[in-house]
């Protein structure tokens, strides 16, 4: 099966990890910055917090600077800038940090049994099968942690693949689609932060809009309509702010309730805690200092070591070992990732890849020697005899299905070759006859 090569750094110097990067992420500063793959809409982002601001500045906090005694009118102005800053540091460190991606396995986890029992009820060696799942005891409570097919391990408690990054992430709260990434267990806490100052910083151009408005008000008589009518800016972003105010409020409170009960915004749509115990529960104090109060867990990925052999080989042999996938046999999908199995149009697509997946599999084995050609020498070493006699003897068996069914095919191409040019002949002797 063919690989690709892989990308070097220069003469002879192997790549960085974040150039042969498997996961679906953008890096920038060589490497430094690690963005999901939907970066753009930081942007978008960006632009729903400045815009506001500026015209706040411009058409608002301008005037209000000499509106209030001892200069606290510069204040105004300065409050909102600082604030914004702040507000735009807080998305910057959730969206551009490793939200707590476990590496992936270069192989998969040792089975745990490779004795299997065949059609005929005769006990043989079979492919590994690894189990779907596993039990593991948090705070004296079992809990289930599965296979992820994709990184080749069991994923830890808390933890789950993430379809849009590509990636298993610690803690897994969901992928936010407004900061361009997941939201894990390195960056929540800067999530909720930016979240929370985000909805200040709503309150706070709301509230001074109004106090604008109010001071026009009473400086020129006028009712509050015509008041407002003199500002278009401030009817704008009173309006803006109201809007932007519930949904941003709403998810401060909302995560505020998933952080007094230790919850993850994918454990409560998931598995219902307030139905069952939470093994993670350990007090509202104890939870918020979880959360706020202690350090952040280095990074599992050096993105910008350079990569090693080892890893270098990863792709030929993940794919070379005798393993078995918990998910094989079931419907085509990726069943990790949350995807659909095939539809049944989508079918001969399937075939295909199925038949290009199988010539991949046929190159594993060397028909002369009797072994699996690629495979590390552990395993085939620790193989039964009888298991590699077996599949020799079957690729053999195999191969000469495939040549009976060559020549059959060639010979019926030559009899419709002679029979085409046997009617072309006729149809000649017919026309000289005419």
């Amino acid at each position: 099966m063919y690989v690709p090569p892989l990308p070097t750094g220069g003469a002879g110097e192997q790549p960085r990890v974040y150039q042969v990067w498997r996961g679906s992420n953008e890096f920038f500063l060589q490497g430094r910055f690690i963005f999901g793959p939907d970066v753009r809409s930081v942007f978008l982002t960006m632009f729903l917090i400045i815009a506001p601001v500026v015209v706040f500045c411009v058409f608002v906090a301008r005037h209000l600077i000499n509106d209030f005694p001892d200069s606290w009118g510069i204040s105004v102005m300065v409050v909102a800038v600082v604030f914004t800053v702040y507000d735009l540091v807080l998305l910057l460190c959730t969206s551009g940090r490793d939200p707590g991606i476990i590496p992936r396995n270069t192989h998969p986890p040792e089975p745990e049994s490779i004795d299997g029992i065949n059609d005929m009820g005769v006990q043989t060696p079979q492919q590994f099968r690894l189990p779907r799942t596993k039990e593991v005891v948090v705070n004296g409570i079992s809990v289930r942690v599965k296979y992820c097919d994709t990184c080749m391990l069991y994923r830890p408690p808390r933890c789950s693949h993430c379809s849009i990054c590509n990636n298993c992430v610690e803690r897994f709260d969901h992928h936010c689609p407004w900061v361009g990434q997941c939201i894990g267990l390195r960056n929540y806490r800067f999530f909720y932060m930016f979240v929370f100052s985000t909805t200040l910083l709503c309150l706070y151009v709301f509230a001074f809009c109004w106090v604008y408005v109010i001071k026009i008000r009473d400086a020129e008589q006028l009712s509050l309509w015509k008041a407002l009518l003199k500002t278009p800016a401030s009817i704008v972003l009173i309006i803006y702010c109201f809007l932007c105010v519930w949904f941003v409020g709403g998810l401060s409170v909302f995560h505020l309730y998933l952080m007094s009960t230790n919850q993850t915004t994918y454990e409560n749509f998931r598995y219902r805690y307030d139905r069952r115990d939470n093994p993670y529960n350990r007090g509202i104090l104890n939870n918020f200092l979880e959360i706020f109060c202690t350090a952040i867990p280095p990074s599992k990925n050096n993105f910008r070591a350079r990569v090693t052999v080892e890893q270098g080989l990863h792709q030929t042999r993940s794919q070379s070992r005798g393993f078995m996938s918990p998910s094989m046999g079931k419907p085509i999908g990726d069943l990790e990732m949350g995807r659909k199995p095939v539809a049944p149009w989508d079918e001969p697509r399937t075939a295909a890849d199925i038949r290009d997946l199988e010539t991949g599999l046929g190159g594993m084995f060397d028909e002369k020697e009797g072994r699996v050609a690629h495979a590390s020498p552990d395993l085939s070493r620790d193989l039964p005899a009888e298991f590699v006699e077996g599949r020799s003897g079957m690729h053999s068996r195999q191969s000469s299905w495939v040549q009976r069914a060559g020549d059959a095919f060639e010979a019926s191409m030559v009899q419709m070759a002679n029979a085409r040019t046997a009617e072309a002949s006729n149809n000649v002797a017919r026309s000289g006859t005419r």
